[in-house]
């Protein structure tokens, strides 16, 4: 009998997976709430459903008689996804009594503390305390924490709602800010660290960690007080000795008390030289917009682990037993370019840019005319997947981007935002000393 699978999410990180399950001789049914999603075209079947009609989905689950569920690259998908799975008899690696250690930042970081794995400091704070107390009072109830600080909605990802407090003074509003993008009954503010940061994606067979990748998250400080912004991210880490074995143990023991067994699970972390680890975020789905680079990089395909894990499980050993994350077959970097509010006008630069050696995708994700929208469907203005022999190289041609790189409203004036490179060589020689 033909598998029929339900590929829960449309847009263009979709693509891939839903061409290869039709490669494979799967039947295709792609559903999310997003009509024009570039996904759909390759599809058998499509559905214009929002994934939290849990419902719904999972009644239409039952009508196409599907008998495999998946999705990835956001933590609403993946939590909709283990409800629809739970509500239609389909197989998941995670069930909806896990989801709060994976979706729920503050359950998240209790599990941490409990576990005794190093975390920043962090307090939960009632959206209605917020609006009943005063400086002075959210200062004391935060006091023993270090500034700066940020605050954080419980359920969002992406950086939304996030917001950087440098004194007391500041408390107030930028919680209540935060409060603005969350139904949670509280927030959350922790200590903000400024150290290197990371991505790692890893993959769950038999309780045991796997590494895909680990991942150096370089982030900007695009204007004085504004929340650093993701700008580029490189495959491999030039930190990857400093950081892999601590990482990797802090993701097998987390495991051992959610009892995940298989499936996706990622993590956001900081690091400094002397200081250590502190994890920043866990979760049980791989990035969006940069997944591809563990297949740039490495050969290793996001997309076919997945497929495997729902019809083909015994070949993911193989998938494994075959990647050496200390073996790369060159050097990846996705390279973000984000903006201000302005009306786009001319793109020419950009698209030029997309051209370069160097360049193995690019996507600009607005038209001429549009109005970048902050928070809006449009992740970024534009982002481009690179490839080089070295990081050095990689580097070279980075910095050709961050001189280059220019879109323009009607009036000339610039809208992308001046994107830096870390300096990295102190933390390596720092490490290598001790």
């Amino acid at each position: 009998m033909r598998h029929k699978v339900l590929i829960l999410g449309s847009l263009g990180e979709f693509t891939e997976l839903v061409q290869m399950a039709g490669k494979k001789g799967y039947e295709t049914v792609v559903c999310d709430g997003y009509p024009d999603g570039s996904a759909r075209k390759y599809a058998d079947r499509s559905y214009v459903i929002p994934v939290t009609e849990i419902d719904r989905i999972a009644a239409l689950c039952k009508e196409e008689q599907v008998d495999g569920i998946i999705t990835s690259f956001s933590d609403l998908l993946l939590e909709c996804m283990v409800k629809i799975a739970d509500k239609a008899g389909l197989p998941c690696y995670l069930k909806p009594e896990q989801l709060p250690w994976y979706r729920d930042k503050s359950a998240c970081r209790l599990l941490l503390e409990k576990l005794g794995l190093p975390s920043p400091g962090y307090k939960k704070i009632s959206v209605d305390l917020l609006r009943e107390k005063t400086e002075t009072e959210l200062a004391a109830t935060v006091g023993e924490l270090t500034y700066p600080l940020i605050c954080k909605p419980l359920d969002k990802y992406g950086s939304r709602g996030i917001f950087i407090i440098h004194n007391p003074k500041e408390i107030r509003q930028k919680a209540l800010q935060t409060a603005e993008y969350t139904s949670c009954e509280e927030i959350l503010i922790e200590e903000y660290n400024d150290g290197y940061e990371f991505n790692m994606m890893t993959w769950v067979t038999e309780q045991k960690v796997q590494v895909i990748s680990i991942a150096d998250r370089e982030k900007t400080e695009m204007e004085e007080g504004m929340l650093p912004l993701s700008t580029r991210n490189v495959y491999p880490s030039c930190l990857l000795p400093q950081v892999e074995e601590e990482a990797l143990g802090i993701l097998q023991e987390y495991i051992r008390h959610t009892g995940q067994k298989d499936g996706a699970l990622s993590m956001q972390f900081f690091w400094k030289p002397g200081k250590g680890i502190q994890v920043c975020e866990i979760a049980g789905r791989f990035f969006g917009y940069e997944h591809e680079l563990t297949e740039i990089v490495y050969g290793f395909s996001i997309e076919e682990l997945l497929l495997n894990w729902l019809y083909e499980k015994e070949k993911i050993p193989q998938m494994f037993q075959n990647h050496d994350i200390h073996k790369p077959l060159r050097q990846g970097a996705v390279i973000y370019f984000q903006g201000r509010n302005l009306e786009i006008a001319d793109q020419s630069a950009a698209r030029e840019l997309a051209k370069r050696e160097g360049v193995i995708k690019a996507w600009i994700f607005y038209q001429d005319g549009e109005h970048v929208v902050e928070y809006g469907p449009n992740p970024y203005l534009a982002l481009y997947y690179t490839a080089g022999n070295s990081r050095k190289e990689l580097d070279a041609l980075t910095e050709s981007f961050y001189r280059e790189m220019s879109i323009r409203d009607p009036q000339g004036r610039e809208i992308v935002y001046q994107n830096k490179i870390p300096e990295y060589r102190s933390a390596q020689e720092s490490e290598s000393k001790d």
